[in-house]
């Protein structure tokens, strides 16, 4: 059993903090080494000056030092010493702090420079990360240097979750775009075909043929609008104006319009819809539900029985929840959720299949209403679908 994570305990300061921190450090350290430097000059000043005293001056020093009195002639030796050292040793002295003050200076500056280039070589390499994000390549990633400032540790962060975004979103593009030229290739293949065998002779024309045709352009139109939802989504521009509405109604409606559907499915539909006010678009909601329905039909008719059901939230949302008995979902919930054309077996053609593109729609509306898709299994069998649906 591996042993959880410590969790970590430092905490970094902000920038303006770790600033002031540094430039108070700097400015004791400065300070204190002019005064260490100055001061041990001045004691070695005063031991020159003592070792150079004339034999009667010295000795009247330590009679002084003792706390004695020397005689008359060797103190004013001494006096007169000492009174002509003492202008040299002031002017010694002014030497020695201005250069033990430059001295720190220079420290302080050299340890300011390493502070700094500490606390920028997070930004250095930011801006190098960015130059390879500019270039295309989504792989780009910094890595956070302990000791960072909470603002450079969160400018660190967020790049990295920008990173790995766009990361996703080129993985998603390509694999859009790869499914997007599989889902047109079919039905424009048999076009063509159909259309270059009517040209031959090959093919009758006749009304059959020709319906067959128009099947498959149907298909590319349902294509074509899911895709279409899809780009207003990215656009945020799928739900332009709300209004009041009892989703309750909507939601009984679209399964009354759709049970002709359903029937030929061999779906018996049971209902609890209780009343759930709220503010949307009722087109996006119809298309949601007629998408979840579709699906429905297509995947789980083998289980028979079909639940719809809505009802108000506590924060004063809704919920539009459908319950099937059929296979329900595959382990990687992720893929149903994320990829569009996904569709739950691999083997179906579009006939049976469908666009591949329902979930994906439903839940850009889901989102575009402030709400979210959830999709679970059922422990008896089956497969939960809920539309949440946020206040405005």
């Amino acid at each position: 059993m591996s042993r959880p994570r410590r969790q970590r305990t430092f905490r970094a300061l902000p920038l303006a903090t770790l600033t002031a921190i540094a430039i108070a450090t700097m400015l004791m350290l400065g300070v204190g080494l002019a005064y260490l430097g100055v001061t041990w000059y001045s004691a070695h000043l005063e031991e020159s000056i003592n070792r150079n005293l004339p034999p009667e001056a010295a000795e009247a020093y330590r009679l002084v030092y003792e706390g004695r009195v020397p005689d008359e002639a060797a103190l004013k030796t001494l006096i007169d010493h000492l009174a002509a050292e003492s202008e040299p040793a002031d002017l010694k002295v002014q030497i020695a702090t201005l250069v033990y003050g430059l001295l720190s200076a220079v420290i302080c500056a050299l340890i300011g420079v390493y502070l700094a280039r500490r606390i920028a070589r997070p930004l250095e390499d930011l801006t190098t990360a960015a130059d390879v994000l500019g270039s295309g390549d989504f792989s780009a990633r910094v890595a956070l240097p302990s000791g960072s400032s909470r603002e450079v540790t969160s400018l660190v962060e967020t790049f990295n979750a920008l990173a790995t975004s766009l990361e996703l979103m080129e993985k998603r593009l390509r694999f859009n775009n790869m499914a997007v030229a599989h889902e047109l290739r079919t039905p424009l293949t048999v076009l063509q075909g159909g259309l270059q065998a009517m040209l031959d002779g090959v093919f009758p024309m006749d009304r059959r043929t020709v319906a067959d045709l128009l099947l498959q352009v149907e298909g590319l139109g349902r294509i074509v609008e899911d895709l279409r939802t899809l780009s207003l989504a990215i656009g945020q521009q799928l739900v332009m104006q709300r209004q009041r509405l009892d989703v309750a109604r909507v939601v009984a409606a679209v399964v009354s319009a759709a049970r002709p559907m359903l029937d030929a499915a061999g779906l018996a539909v049971e209902t609890d819809l209780r009343p759930a006010p709220t503010a949307a678009d009722p087109s996006r909601i119809r298309q949601a539900v007629l998408a979840l329905l579709d699906n429905a039909g297509r995947y789980a008719a083998g289980g028979g029985r079909l639940r719809v059901e809505t009802a108000p939230l506590p924060d004063g949302g809704v919920i539009i929840r459908l319950l099937d008995r059929g296979p329900g979902f595959p382990e990687d919930m992720d893929a149903v959720a994320i990829n569009p054309f996904w569709r739950g077996d691999a083997s179906r053609s579009r006939a049976t299949g469908g666009t591949g593109l329902g979930l994906s729609v439903v839940q850009a509306i889901a989102v575009a209403h402030g709400g979210h898709l959830t999709l679970a299994n059922r422990p008896e069998g089956g497969a939960v679908v809920a539309i949440h649906l946020r206040p405005a």
